[in-house]
């Protein structure tokens, strides 16, 4: 269980498709880190977004455990959805969410399997220098649970139509038309990992669901 100090006043955990942190209130459905510490004794971020290339997403209660978010240890960040945890560049934990781990090192491409192989490959596909890497694909080609930019605007896929993304949910979907090909925010080895088969947690708390 994790617990801010003052609601009214979002900290900037909440993390969009393409990886930026934000300060909105809307919390999201599950918990990631980015292997450590990124908040000041101020509570404020300076200019690192990661710590090291362990980027996990979590569920946001386990085994009665009790954090105060920002406050002594690892930088606590929020996701709406496990898709949007993937298409910023996070992995299942192997600790809280161990099957979901075990089925996604099992889907995921090539010889890396374990923990730290993945998160090399992941680390190299996410990032281009300090920013967002994306990389082009075919719409039609790309399975559900993938992320793409639509003038600029994160869009999860699934069911053969496009969901517009927003902190609070996704919005009414629409048919591909004329897109043809995109640029994509998961990175290519989890979107092979989705092509495999599997099956990341959707929002359903709020706004629409995929």
């Amino acid at each position: 269980m994790n617990a801010e100090r003052n609601p009214q006043r979002p900290l900037q955990n909440r993390v969009d498709p393409f990886g930026e942190f934000h300060a909105v209130a809307a919390r999201g459905a599950f918990l990631g880190n980015r292997g450590g510490r990124l908040h000041g004794a101020d509570r404020t971020l300076g200019r690192r977004r990661w710590t090291s290339k362990r980027w996990i997403v979590c569920v946001c209660e386990f085994k009665g455990r009790w954090r105060e978010v920002w406050g002594e240890g690892y930088t606590e960040l929020f996701f709406l959805d496990e898709p949007t945890a993937l298409a910023a560049g996070h992995r299942p934990c192997f600790e809280c969410r161990r099957n979901a781990a075990k089925a996604f090192a099992s889907a995921f491409p090539g010889q890396a399997k374990d923990a730290d192989a993945m998160d090399v490959v992941l680390h190299r596909e996410r990032l281009d220098g300090r920013l967002k890497r994306l990389w082009r694909a075919r719409l039609a080609a790309l399975p559900d649970g993938a992320f793409v930019a639509v003038e600029g605007r994160p869009h999860a896929l699934r069911d053969g139509r496009l969901w517009p993304w927003s902190f609070s949910g996704y919005g009414a979907p629409f048919a591909f038309g004329v897109i043809r090909d995109v640029n994509v925010l998961t990175p290519p080895s989890t979107v092979a990992a989705l092509a495999a088969g599997y099956r990341p947690v959707w929002a359903s708390a709020s706004g629409s669901t995929p």
